[in-house]
């Protein structure tokens, strides 16, 4: 599994970014995909999940209820990609977001070896 996410930066107070996981070295279209966080002094934090295109419910969102009217979390075929858009951004220190293979909920995480690096994101002003 190979997740390389990239798109992170800094950004002002309400503004909007978009961050991109580029995937190989896996079956891409067949594995749920989820987005993670993690804030400084803080445990990780689900953000989002997209099921598989090979489901009965193929590329189905789902979102913690605190971000779902300001974050979507969609992904490309055949790209191979995931992408996590981001609007009205709230003002915060440094969070890392990683892309992950497998489904995640507020309850579980999938296995941390499926996660990739993290790419970081500052909204302030």
């Amino acid at each position: 599994v190979q997740l390389v996410e990239s798109g992170g930066g800094s950004v002002q107070p309400g503004g909007s970014l978009t961050l991109s996981c580029a995937a190989s070295k896996f079956a891409f279209r067949f594995y749920d995909m989820t987005w993670i966080r993690q804030a400084p002094g803080k445990g990780l934090e689900w953000v989002a999940s997209i099921t598989g295109l090979v489901d009965a419910d193929a590329g189905t969102p789902s979102s913690a209820d605190s971000l779902t009217s300001r974050f979507t979390i969609y992904r490309a075929h055949p790209k191979t990609a995931l992408y996590l858009q981001m609007a009205s951004l709230k003002p915060d220190a440094t969070v890392v977001y990683y892309c992950a293979r497998g489904r995640g909920s507020p309850a579980i995480l999938p296995p941390r070896g499926d996660w990739g690096q993290g790419t970081q994101v500052t909204v302030s002003s």
